[in-house]
């Protein structure tokens, strides 16, 4: 049974009133929660001055079901609740709003944007991530992306509630946390790639130094030693840039436990996969990618950024990397979005829009489980896994490579990473 609550706000925008209330008074926003499930959404941490930050958002801020906003120019405003993007028609600002919008919330994420630097990604407050992109690259005037962050700090539990490991049991993951092993998330945009890898690294021993680095920061981790390191974009005079392989570079000095990358998309992969090969355990990072296989064409385009040979980064990548955890979600489309009823996932139908199911993680899960191995051609692959198979060193050979074609075989420990299911 759902019940309503009360999400309130004061609904105005720098000074100004962008509704018919008397100024100073409350709004009242009915937001349907689920109740009494164990995981329905909390209230959704915000800036105490949100409502001038964000002006005409501030009411979609303020719903916890919402995880994206779009504003597409002269397409209007599209909202995510969880089942897709949906077309808000009571949210259509001009060109010239928009545009002083984006502006505002870039300069306040501490970046800046104009015609010299037309395409900005930041942060505000706690994971809010904000992309813009200014005419005339974008053709149909300014587009502005805001991703929300669940109203929770993701966990293990919360996740499994959710039925975020119907697929893949939770026991797998558990044990690739507690084992340490070297592990690379990969899925579609809005997989949940971020909130499983927060939710790892949360339940991850509390005497562990845990090192993240980001292009912008959003992970959530519940954890005492945990430390995020952010890259910088350069200052108006073009200098000041700290990219992520330089801040891969950084974190090594400062002798994580664990060091983390919070998405591969450039030519910090070779340092990654340098550190993860030289004792490192329990790293992680994740990837952009349709499916289990399309994982090594992704390597080793970053890794020709970085000037590494196809067979160099498949050698590299098995020695560095033991579990890939792929995720989906129902409404990514053909191919990859349909991996959840392949893989034994339960595919759900437009999601909690609807406030029939829980609000976060949307429908979003984790379907497969793979490993690496060198194939005969000296080239990376992949290898799909199913619970219950036990991963060790020998085993990332691929059948018919030649002898030490995988070298630095990591050789540590047998892991069973299946569990009951």
């Amino acid at each position: 049974m759902t019940t309503l609550a009360p999400v309130p706000f004061v609904a105005r925008r720098e000074g100004q009133q962008v509704s018919p209330v008397p100024e100073q008074v409350p709004v009242q926003v009915q937001v349907p929660v689920q109740a009494p499930s164990p995981v329905a959404e909390v209230t959704r941490r915000l800036p105490d001055d949100f409502v001038e930050r964000f002006g005409i958002l501030a009411p979609l801020l303020a719903d916890p079901r919402v995880t994206d906003i779009f504003l597409n120019g002269g397409g209007g405003t599209w909202v995510d609740r969880g089942g897709g993007p949906v077309l808000d028609a009571g949210i259509a600002p001009s060109e010239e709003e928009l545009r002083a919008l984006a502006v505002r919330l870039v300069s306040l994420g501490g970046r800046h944007i104009d015609e010299a630097t037309p395409c900005v990604d930041t942060r505000l407050g706690e994971g809010i991530r904000v992309h813009a992109v200014l005419p005339p690259i974008s053709t149909v005037g300014t587009l502005l992306s805001v991703r929300l962050p669940s109203a929770r700090t993701p966990t293990l539990d919360w996740l499994e509630q959710t039925g975020f490991f119907d697929a893949v049991p939770r026991a797998a993951v558990q044990q690739i946390v507690e084992r340490r092993q070297n592990v690379l998330i990969t899925g579609a945009g809005g997989s949940g790639k971020t909130t499983l890898l927060s939710a790892m690294l949360g339940s991850a021993a509390s005497t562990h130094r845990i090192i993240a680095i980001e292009d912008v920061a959003e992970l959530r981790v519940d954890h005492p030693h945990f430390l995020a390191l952010e890259a910088r974009q350069a200052n108006l005079e073009g200098a000041g840039a700290i990219g992520l392989d330089r801040l891969v570079r950084e974190a090594l000095r400062m002798r994580p436990d664990r060091l983390v990358l919070g998405e591969c998309r450039g030519a910090e992969i070779r340092e990654l996969l340098a550190a993860l090969n030289t004792g490192h355990d329990g790293g992680a990072g994740t990837l952009h990618a349709n499916s289990l296989e399309d994982v090594p064409a992704r390597l080793e385009a970053l890794g020709a950024l970085a000037g590494m040979s196809p067979e160099a980064v498949a050698r590299q990548t098995v020695s560095a990397i033991e579990v890939v955890l792929h995720l989906a979600r129902p409404n990514a489309g053909t191919g990859a979005g349909s991996e959840s009823a392949v893989a034994g996932g339960p595919a759900v139908a437009g999601g909690p829009a609807s406030g029939s199911g829980p609000p976060s993680p949307g429908g979003r899960r984790l379907v497969q489980l793979g490993r690496f191995e060198v194939d005969d051609r000296g080239r990376l692959a992949t290898v799909a896994l199913s619970a219950g198979t036990t991963l060790t060193a020998g085993s990332t050979q691929a059948a018919g490579a030649t002898p030490g074609s995988t070298p630095g075989a990591r050789g540590r420990r047998s892991a069973h990473v299946g569990g009951a299911g």
